[in-house]
């Protein structure tokens, strides 16, 4: 009779046993996934005893959970844990580093900013720290870009906004004054660095672009373009032909000041970007080099044919040119061309007999 309680105390214990090292493991495993290869035998009966304790905290949503929060680089996963707790993203940060530990999710948490949606578990918040896709894009337009430039890298940029619904609200003018009268924003989509959220659309986008303008356009600047008697759509306009022409951002203000001469003396601007621009197609924006017969091409952006300004801007001109066109240099130049070496520079002449002999050879 002595023997049955020792039976049964070591049959209880063998249930304990199976109880621990097959029933839990496995039942873990069925909740939370296979665990870590790094860790050791130990370690795994370890951390799938502690994630079957916390069971149900790791799968509760967290009230407070629908917020921004950022992982600094290089930033301990204990210390990420005890802020997300803190903040009351997760319930515990415990029961978060078991989880992520015992899945091998620790190795692989991204630095960045995250925004969780309201009522998100410990699980789902640690699955969501795999991807740190920034909320916020860096977007950039290049100097002396046209629009569709500025469409062609939308794919790649991180914005919700596509080409074609870019090009549809690029050739539809905001409502700012110096718009007035214009057929489309080309010109004022400012070459700039501006940081948008990827959810921006194309009108957000273009808005967003032409406010950009409105905000660099001083009462330095205007005053410069009245002094020239521009108006700043006649400026921009301008700016777009000194934006193409340059290579050398010290020569912008000299070319600036051939073209000012010219226009005073009603002489042709005979600038090449302007045919580019009417010849221009996908693929390949602005055709180089031209030909004669491209020369005599009947638009009226050519001012090889037509005297004066073209009648909107040809590109996107920084702010370099756009200050050249405020405050051009004081010359006599009626010419330039392009040095025959690859430097870049101009040779400017006043008359046409100089300006020939600066041709290459």
């Amino acid at each position: 009779m002595r023997r049955l309680p020792l039976i049964f105390l070591a049959f209880a214990f063998l249930c304990l046993l199976l109880f621990f090292f097959i029933y839990v493991p496995i039942r873990v495993e069925r909740l939370y996934g296979v665990s870590s290869s790094r860790l050791s035998l130990g370690q795994r009966y370890q951390y799938a005893l502690r994630l079957f304790w916390h069971d149900g905290l790791l799968t509760a949503p967290s009230p407070a959970s629908g917020q921004i929060f950022t992982v600094n680089d290089g930033e301990p996963t204990f210390a990420v844990a005890q802020r997300l707790e803190a903040t009351g993203i997760i319930l515990d940060a415990s029961a978060f580093l078991d989880y992520i530990i015992y899945t091998g999710l620790d190795t692989s948490l991204q630095a960045g900013e995250y925004q969780f949606d309201p009522s998100m578990s410990i699980v789902d918040v640690a699955r969501a720290m795999q991807d740190a896709t920034p909320l916020d894009v860096t977007f950039v337009v290049l100097p002396g870009w046209r629009m569709e430039q500025i469409a062609a890298s939308l794919p790649t940029s991180g914005l919700a906004a596509t080409p074609d619904a870019f090009l549809t609200a690029a050739r539809t003018p905001l409502n700012f004054p110096f718009l007035d009268g214009a057929a489309t924003n080309e010109g004022f989509f400012l070459p700039d660095a501006i940081i948008l959220p990827r959810a921006t659309d194309a009108d957000a986008l273009v808005a967003a672009l032409v406010r950009d303008f409105a905000l660099h356009l001083t009462t330095e600047l205007e005053t410069g373009f009245s002094n020239q008697n521009l108006t700043v759509y006649q400026a921009v306009t301008l700016a777009s032909l000194v934006e193409r022409e340059s290579i050398v951002t010290d020569e912008m203000p000299v070319i600036a000041s051939v073209f000012l001469n010219r226009l005073s003396a009603g002489w042709k601007l005979d600038s090449d970007p302007t045919v580019q621009y009417a010849l221009g197609y996908e693929g390949n924006w602005w055709p180089n080099p031209l030909s004669a017969l491209d020369l005599e091409i009947n638009s009226p952006y050519n001012t090889y044919l037509y005297a004066g300004l073209p009648p909107a801007p040809i590109a996107n001109p920084g702010l370099d040119a756009l200050r050249a066109v405020a405050n051009p240099a004081l010359t006599n130049y009626y010419f330039f061309r392009a040095r025959c070496d690859t430097s870049g520079l101009h040779n400017f002449s006043v008359t046409l007999e100089e300006h020939i002999n600066n041709g290459c050879e």
